[in-house]
């Protein structure tokens, strides 16, 4: 994917959708990041310049697959979306362009309506939020009100707890 040499490898995004937390992670111990791509909203994130086999690799972990087979990605280019599987980040999306490069994530094949909301644990909270910070295009109270505006983390996390992890 990489090759126009104006391409920026880190940059800060907004996609249509919504940012929500379900399901429970073992290593964390709270609720996980999904996308919605169909929920009305905006989702603060971070875009990376990787090449097909880097994405290939990045979804295999967070799959629970081996790493090291590359995805077949003509669907997600072609029609926006792609089933992998039934799981959680078994499914691909393609959330637009940036320069003329796809812009793929991976998410669950629900909607944020379709579970329960899980909090997410506070150091789960502080990774996220630092790479939104990191991009430069938030303030911290920007970041603050959004991420304790997603669906999952109120009320268990209010806006002054996610301000305090900032600072």
């Amino acid at each position: 994917m990489p090759g126009p040499s104006s391409a920026r490898p880190v940059r800060s995004v907004e996609l249509a959708g919504a940012l929500y937390f379900a399901t429970r992670s073992p290593v964390w111990g709270g609720g996980r990041a999904f996308y919605d791509p169909d929920a009305v909203g905006r989702v603060y994130a971070r875009a990376h310049l990787v090449s097909a086999s880097q994405f290939a690799d990045i979804a295999a972990q967070e799959m629970y697959r081996e790493p090291g087979e590359d995805l077949e990605l003509s669907e997600v280019l072609a029609s926006g979306v792609a089933r992998l599987g039934p799981g959680r980040y078994e499914t691909l999306v393609c959330a637009g362009q940036i320069d003329g490069w796809p812009v793929l994530t991976f998410t669950a094949p629900w909607g944020a309506d379709a579970v329960a909301p899980v909090a997410p644990a506070l150091a789960y909270l502080r990774v996220l939020m630092s790479g939104l910070l990191e991009t430069g295009a938030w303030d911290a109270g920007t970041v603050a009100a959004y991420v304790a505006s997603t669906r999952g983390v109120g009320p268990r996390w209010p806006e002054q707890a996610i301000r305090d992890l900032i600072t």
